[in-house]
C-alpha cells in the first residue's frame, strides 16, 4: 500500500512521516551515487535554480550538464546523506 505522501510517479513528497523522510534521503543518497545525471535531474523541477560555488544555472539540462562535468574531474565522488532526527 502507498503512503499518502508517494505520489502516482513513485516521488516521495510532503507532508514527510519519519519512514517516509527516510525513504526520500535514501533515494536521493542512492540517485547521486548512480552518477548519472539524467536520474538525478529527475529529482529537480524544470525550472530548478543551482549554484555551485561560483557557478550559477537554471533548469535540468544545465544541471545535467553540470553533473557531467563534475563526475569527470571528481572520479571517487560519493554522497553521504543522513536524516538527522531530533
Amino acid at each position: 500500500m502507498k503512503s499518502d505522501s508517494t505520489s502516482v510517479a513513485g516521488r516521495i513528497t510532503p507532508p514527510f512521516t519519519l519512514e517516509t523522510a527516510r525513504a526520500k534521503v535514501k533515494a536521493a543518497k542512492n540517485a547521486w551515487n548512480s552518477r548519472d545525471p539524467d536520474i538525478v535531474a529527475q529529482g529537480y523541477t524544470e525550472d530548478s535554480d543551482w549554484r555551485n560555488r561560483t557557478e550559477f544555472f537554471k533548469g535540468r539540462e544545465a544541471i545535467k550538464s553540470f553533473l557531467k562535468r563534475k563526475w569527470e574531474k571528481e572520479l571517487d565522488y560519493r554522497l553521504m546523506k543522513e536524516l538527522c532526527e531530533s
